[in-house]
């Protein structure tokens, strides 16, 4: 890649940005040796690690990469057999601890959808040792310090020397208090010189304090003696102080072996860290920046949307849509200095190696980008004195080794092409130039002053004029890209706005040629019609949208009320109902005790009579029950259900039954559900999840009912002289009443006659969900009159 080209294209302040994401100088390897690759594969892998990392930092908010050390020259010494320091541990743990953190950070969870394939790769490869990290964390405490539990020996030499200190402390105490040996004192005072406890003695009291001179003051009246009746303590002090760096030492050579036993996997750790830092670094990078992943074609075009240069402030930066390869090749882009023309190649320029450096752009999703085997650009004035370069000496030399280099993949940036020379002869040669880049196939995009290469553009097969917007109003530019049309310099404009005067003006027009600025305004009469044509598409499309919205909702709310509705009613039936089936049943228990009260006297008209004012009463009743409609035609419900699976309770809405699921098929969003004995492949929107039942509660008036029952119910009913239909009525509400009351037994006389009745009432009797059982009655019950009948 063009070196020249990056740093003119101000890469290296992107690597700037991106080197302040990393966590560890692990990652900053690999930042610093970043450089854009032509190698399509390559760069699309690249990407992905990018967005990779991006979404899991969105998705996590922190991995935790703090911790990291480069510990590879550690590890390695270990690997020979030499004994760490402690500090040197310490980063080795951390490490350890890291790399454990984030291989289970980042491996697959089945509770949420987590599944990124190349860092997970990466993670995957991590090697733990919780083990020789935890005996690291135990055995140390700080660089400077081991921990008394690293081993059972250092804490019992450690045990005995704070004893020792305790025992010389106290013999020294005694010594320095006695009135014998307080007046050859200087101080009644315990010091320490070189590790021996001693005491200050005058100097001329020497010869009366037997001991070891350790010091003495700088005026030579005090000396540091050591008594001769804690030497022998201080030898074993100092000797337990030996015994003590030993064990430290022994611990430190142990914990080194363990590093130095897995010295190759920790080495791998190092480098998988280091990728892992350098791609976690790009996504931070991306969030800043509000970058995506481009889409990548082989086809060699760019299609930019929205593109806003990232060293730019974000909240200022004007975005732009660029296009190059498909339609046309080169893009000539014309217009006012300062009008964002720079910018704009230079934005394209930038993505591009970015692109290949597989970092993401801030661009709108839909944005695609190509791999190119070289980026050229000339941009800026780069004259040199000590060469003798002017400014068009410098761009013709940087020129001139692009074209010498350029290939049909690549992509070339002029900046100001053939300015710095005569205009005439400047605008031919940029001709020539763009010729000769057309000629070897490669895409292109300049920026110029010279009428000439708008007419190139105009006329030449594959080359688009594009310019900057400029506000003449405000005289300020718009930063914004028009492709399809030339731009103006705007110099008779702004000088008017300036102050000069018309005349001035007018005699300049008459020195250039006039058809060169009718066409140049056509054109941009004919973009500004575009554009307004564009904006009012824009805000008609938006209009509908937004009345297809309300639509959707007013359609929305319709339905609801009408379901709302439909409910209502059916609540209000079902209630009604409920209170005149109450009322039947009471009329029935009048009927019934009216005909205990005259049984003996009841003929068979009179009890005709009765049965026919009670089908009176329930044909009332039929107008008031739900509709055969609302109990047959499907209903679905509101919600469709979810999370559907195999022995649920489910309420089918559209029988208004309870049942269990059998099987589901979550692709026809069907269920096989079975209620009672019988199954039904059902839709999910006719099924709802059963609430969970509710406590029943029996109110006053039900249990008033059945302490009538219990007191007025017999154990007998007799069904003599009726016929089968008439004793089915009866003997159906008698079982009902009976059970009700709480009765074990009952009897049902029926008379031997025919037998018809009899097989009919002993039908009728097995299938009613009341009776347990049933047998002919015995002698003295009644024989073969009566049937006897034990209820659950």
């Amino acid at each position: 890649m063009n070196q020249k080209s990056l740093r003119v294209l101000e890469l290296n302040k992107i690597i700037d940005l991106l080197k302040k994401k990393a966590s560890s100088s692990l990652g900053l390897r690999y930042i610093e040796n970043l450089n854009p690759s032509s190698n399509f594969e390559e760069v699309k892998y690249m990407l992905e690690e990018t967005s990779e990392s991006q979404a899991i930092l969105i998705k996590r908010g922190s991995i935790g990469l703090q911790g990291i050390h480069d510990i590879e020259a550690k590890v390695k010494r270990a690997q020979i057999g030499a004994s760490l320091d402690p500090a040197s541990l310490i980063m080795i743990a951390d490490t350890l601890r890291v790399s454990r953190i984030l291989k289970n950070n980042l491996s697959s969870s089945d509770e949420e959808d987590f599944n990124y394939p190349i860092i997970q790769t990466l993670s995957n490869s991590l090697y733990a040792y919780r083990e020789i990290e935890d005996k690291i964390y135990t055995a140390i405490v700080s660089e400077l310090e081991i921990s008394d539990n690293a081993s059972s020996t250092l804490r019992d030499i450690r045990r005995r020397i704070v004893q020792k200190n305790q025992s010389i402390r106290s013999k020294l105490n005694s010594i320095i208090t006695s009135t014998t040996y307080q007046k050859y004192l200087q101080d009644a005072i315990i010091s320490v010189r070189g590790d021996r406890f001693v005491v200050p003695v005058k100097s001329e009291y020497r010869s009366q304090v037997s001991g070891i001179v350790h010091d003495q003051s700088s005026s030579g009246a005090t000396l540091f003696i050591e008594p001769m009746s804690i030497v022998e303590m201080n030898n074993e002090l100092r000797q337990l102080r030996l015994n003590e760096q030993e064990e430290i030492e022994r611990i430190l050579a142990e914990l080194s072996d363990l590093v130095g036993s897995v010295s190759n996997d920790l080495i791998s750790n190092q480098e998988i860290l280091g990728k892992l830092d350098f791609a976690f670094a790009k996504g931070k990078l991306s969030i800043q920046i509000k970058g995506i992943e481009p889409e990548l074609n082989k086809d060699k075009y760019i299609n930019i949307k929205n593109g806003r240069h990232p060293l730019l402030d974000n909240n200022k930066v004007v975005p732009n849509t660029i296009y190059l390869g498909r339609d046309f090749h080169t893009l000539v882009i014309t217009g006012p200095n300062t009008g964002g023309k720079t910018v704009t190649i230079k934005t394209v320029g930038l993505f591009a190696l970015m692109n290949q450096c597989g970092l993401h752009i801030p661009a709108d999703y839909g944005s695609s980008m190509c791999v190119y085997d070289n980026i050229f650009a000339d941009i800026g004035d780069e004259q040199s004195i000590e060469q003798s370069l002017s400014t068009f000496s410098s761009h013709m030399t940087n020129i001139v080794t692009i074209l010498k280099e350029v290939t049909q993949d690549s992509l070339v940036i002029f900046d100001e092409l053939g300015a710095g020379t005569d205009p005439i002869e400047g605008a031919a040669l940029a001709i020539s130039v763009l010729e000769d880049v057309n000629m070897a196939g490669a895409k292109c995009i300049a920026t110029t002053h010279y009428s000439e290469l708008k007419n190139y553009a105009l006329t030449k097969p594959g080359v688009e004029n594009a310019a900057v917007e400029f506000d003449i109003e405000t005289l300020s530019p718009t930063y914004r890209l028009l492709i399809g049309v030339p731009g103006k310099s705007n110099a008779f404009e702004i000088s008017r706005k300036l102050g000069l005067s018309d005349y001035v003006i007018t005699r300049a027009k008459e020195f250039i040629n006039t058809d060169n600025l009718e066409l140049e305004d056509i054109l941009q009469n004919v973009e500004k019609n575009r554009i307004k044509a564009v904006e009012e598409r824009e805000e008609a499309e938006k209009l509908k949208l937004e009345i297809e919205t309300l639509k959707q909702e007013y359609d929305q709310k319709l339905e609801k009320l009408t379901t709302q509705r439909d409910k209502l009613i059916e609540q209000a039936k079902s209630e009604a109902f409920r209170i005149t089936r109450q009322a039947k049943e009471e009329v029935d228990n009048i009927i019934k005790e009216l005909r205990i009260l005259e049984e003996e006297r009841a003929s068979k008209e009179k009890n005709r009579k009765i049965e026919e004012l009670r089908k009176e009463l329930t044909n009332s009743m039929g107008s008031l029950q739900p509709t055969v409609k609302s109990m047959i035609v499907p209903k679905v419900a509101t919600k469709e259900i979810k999370n559907l699976k195999t022995g649920d309770e489910v309420k089918v809405i559209t029988l208004n039954q309870n049942g269990s699921v059998v099987s589901v098929d979550e692709k026809k969003k069907e269920a096989v559900v079975q209620i009672g004995i019988m199954k039904m492949t059902l839709p999910y929107k006719s099924l709802q999840k059963s609430k969970k039942d509710v406590k029943t509660t029996v109110t006053k008036s039900t249990r008033n009912i059945i302490k009538s029952k219990s007191g007025s119910i017999r154990s007998e009913v007799d069904l003599r002289g009726l016929n089968l239909e008439e004793a089915i009525m009866e003997v159906e509400k008698y079982l009902d009443d009976a059970y009700v009351a709480g009765l074990e037994t009952a009897t049902i006389i029926h008379g031997i006659g025919t037998g018809v009745l009899k097989a009919g009432l002993q039908d009728i009797l097995r299938r009613n969900k009341h009776v347990k059982s049933q047998r002919p009655g015995q002698y003295g019950e009644g024989g073969a009159g009566v049937t006897i009948v034990k209820f659950k």
